[in-house]
């Protein structure tokens, strides 16, 4: 990659940027006139910032997303009989206090969502590495808790039955945008960086009495 001392003009990166410019246009020609001069100012900003510009969105493996070292998974599947009253119990004992995620050690956030009076929910979570790592520490960590949650859901086959990967898979949609503030910090990392900074603090602290 050029350094940033260097004139962006000409350079590989304004290609790019010009051709999505372009192409956005494009799909933006029967928008409302507000949106084309929206359109045209976002443009600019993204020319002025391409230097800056984030990780950009890649596979995550399987299914989903990843920028980084971070990847998301969406999930919608139709809640089982008495499911989402199960999983409703479930979520409001634990008051987002999640043991099992802990255990895992590289989920960023979970989100359980139920759509639709009560008959399907979106299970969305960002994570650290690949697709299949993923699945594979839930199966050799926490089973339990997985299963416990996910038979609120239709057809779930169990954890470790050997269909659960194609489960998830076929019920998972992979997000068309999605934005990540640190895109290469991982939960050990952010937890490290926490303890610093907390240790920092105090010692400024003390140093200032």
């Amino acid at each position: 990659m050029a350094p940033q001392s260097q004139p962006a003009t000409g350079s590989e990166d304004d290609g790019t940027v010009e051709q999505k410019a372009q192409q956005i246009r494009e799909a933006f020609a029967d928008a409302p006139e507000l949106a084309k001069t929206a359109l045209e100012n976002v443009i600019q900003e993204l020319k002025s910032d391409v230097s800056q510009a984030p990780s950009e969105m890649v596979s995550a493996g399987r299914v989903g997303s990843r920028q980084g070292t971070v990847s998301e998974l969406t999930l919608i599947a139709p809640f089982a009989p008495g499911g989402a009253e199960r999983l409703r119990a479930v979520l409001r004992l634990a008051k987002g206090n999640f043991v099992g995620a802990e255990k895992v050690g590289t989920v960023h956030d979970m989100r359980f969502v139920f759509l639709d009076n009560d008959t399907k929910m979106l299970f969305a979570t960002a994570y650290d590495g690949e697709w299949d790592t993923y699945i594979d520490d839930f199966v050799a960590k926490v089973p339990n808790y997985l299963d416990m949650l996910f038979t609120a859901w239709e057809g779930w086959p169990g954890l470790h039955d050997p269909s659960a990967k194609d489960w998830i898979a076929e019920h998972q949609i992979t997000a068309e945008g999605w934005y990540v503030a640190n895109p290469h910090l991982t939960v050990v990392e952010t937890r490290r960086l926490e303890r610093v900074g907390k240790a920092l603090d105090e010692f400024l602290d003390k140093i200032g009495d």
